[in-house]
C-alpha cells in the first residue's frame, strides 16, 4: 500500500478475546536466507487460477465477523479476535503448521497468525503477508481484508495443489498493522540476525481489491535484493496487459522488513474511497480486481517456489 494520508488511529484498550485453545507460544522454524543469484527448477507445476467466489468468501466471512463485534476488527477487540479464529480454522484444516505470536501494544494483547506449510529449504522461506486487523471505525474489508483474503486464498491453493516447493513457504497476518506496523515490526525484531537472513524474501499484499483501479502498485526494493519478486510481480501483469506502478517501501507491512534489510515486494490496487471508514465494506471491494490480485500473488508464488538462489 502506498504511504497513508491519513494518520493511524491509536486502539483503545479492550482485552482479546481468542476463542482459540491450545496454541503454540511460538512460531516453528522462523528462518529466512539473504537472496543472491537464482537457480530455477522445473519441478513445481504452472500456476492454478483461483475463483472469484472462492477468495471472496473470505471477504464475506470478514464482513460477517465485523457485523457481529461491533461493525470493525480492530486490534484488542472481539472481532479481531475471531478474524484470526476464521484464518487459522482453515490453515489447519488444510494441514499447515500454524502458531499465534503474541505482543502487547498501548498494553493491549495482541497476536500475529503465522503459517508454516510443510517442506522446502528452510534455509531459503519465502514468507507473504497481510495485516488483518481494520480501523476501529470500520470493517475494513478492502483495507486490509482483500489482502488477507488474497494470501488465505493463495495458501489454501498451495495445500489444495499439494505444493512441493524448493523453498520453505511460510504465510502470515500481522496484527495492530493499523495503530502503526506494530505487528509486523515485533515479529522481525524478535528474529535472529540468523533467521533474518534466512528470509530470501517478504511478499505484502494492503488494498487488493479496490474499485476503480487502472493500475497494480508494485512494491520496489531493488537495493535490498527484491529485484526477483518485483520483477516476477511485474511480469506476471505485463502478460496480462495489466498496467503497473511503481512504488517505494514504506506505508504498510513491508516496512518493517525493509527498515531491518529484508527484501520484499509485493502490491496494493491504491487507496480505496472508503479507507478507514465505515463505507469500507463488503461493497467497497470490486471482486473481479481482488480475483486478479488473487491469481498474480499465486502465480507469483509457483514461480518463486520453483527457484533457489544460490549462496
Amino acid at each position: 500500500m502506498p504511504r497513508r494520508i491519513l494518520s493511524r488511529p491509536v486502539v483503545g484498550a479492550l482485552g482479546l478475546a481468542l476463542v482459540l485453545s491450545a496454541v503454540p507460544a511460538a512460531v516453528a522454524d522462523t528462518r529466512g536466507p539473504a537472496a543472491p543469484t537464482v537457480t530455477t527448477i522445473t519441478t513445481v507445476p504452472a500456476a492454478p487460477t483461483v475463483p472469484e467466489q472462492r477468495v471472496m468468501s473470505h471477504l464475506r466471512a470478514l464482513q460477517r465477523i465485523a457485523d457481529r463485534n461491533g461493525g470493525n476488527r480492530a486490534h484488542g477487540t472481539k472481532g479481531y479476535a475471531a478474524s484470526v479464529a476464521y484464518v487459522k480454522r482453515a490453515l489447519d484444516r488444510a494441514g499447515f503448521r500454524t502458531a499465534l505470536v503474541p505482543f502487547v501494544h498501548d498494553g493491549v494483547p495482541g497476536h500475529n497468525l503465522v503459517a508454516d506449510w510443510p517442506g522446502g529449504d528452510p534455509e531459503h522461506v519465502l514468507l507473504t503477508g497481510a495485516h488483518l486487523d481494520s480501523v476501529p471505525e470500520g470493517p475494513g474489508i478492502n483495507d486490509n481484508g482483500s489482502g488477507s483474503a488474497a494470501v488465505l486464498a493463495a495458501a489454501l491453493q498451495v495445500a489444495e495443489s499439494g505444493l512441493r516447493p524448493r523453498r520453505h513457504l511460510r504465510f502470515a497476518w500481522w496484527g495492530a498493522e493499523e495503530p502503526g506496523l506494530i505487528g509486523s515490526a515485533d515479529y522481525v525484531k524478535k528474529l535472529s540476525p540468523t533467521e533474518r537472513r534466512r528470509i530470501d524474501v517478504y511478499l505484502n499484499l494492503d488494498q487488493t481489491g479496490s474499485r476503480n483501479t487502472d493500475k497494480w502498485l508494485v512494491v520496489h526494493d531493488d537495493e535490498r535484493g527484491g529485484t526477483e519478486a518485483r520483477q516476477a510481480f511485474e511480469e506476471w501483469f505485463a502478460a496480462r496487459g495489466v498496467p503497473t506502478f511503481e512504488i517505494g517501501v514504506g506505508g504498510s507491512d513491508h516496512e518493517s522488513f525493509g527498515d531491518a534489510g529484508i527484501p520484499s515486494s509485493g502490491f496494493s490496487t491504491g487507496i480505496s474511497d472508503c479507507i478507514h471508514e465505515a463505507c469500507d465494506d463488503l461493497a467497497n471491494v470490486d471482486p473481479g480486481t481482488e480475483r486478479t490480485s488473487t491469481d498474480a500473488l499465486v502465480g507469483v508464488l509457483w514461480k518463486l517456489a520453483a527457484t533457489t538462489p544460490r549462496n
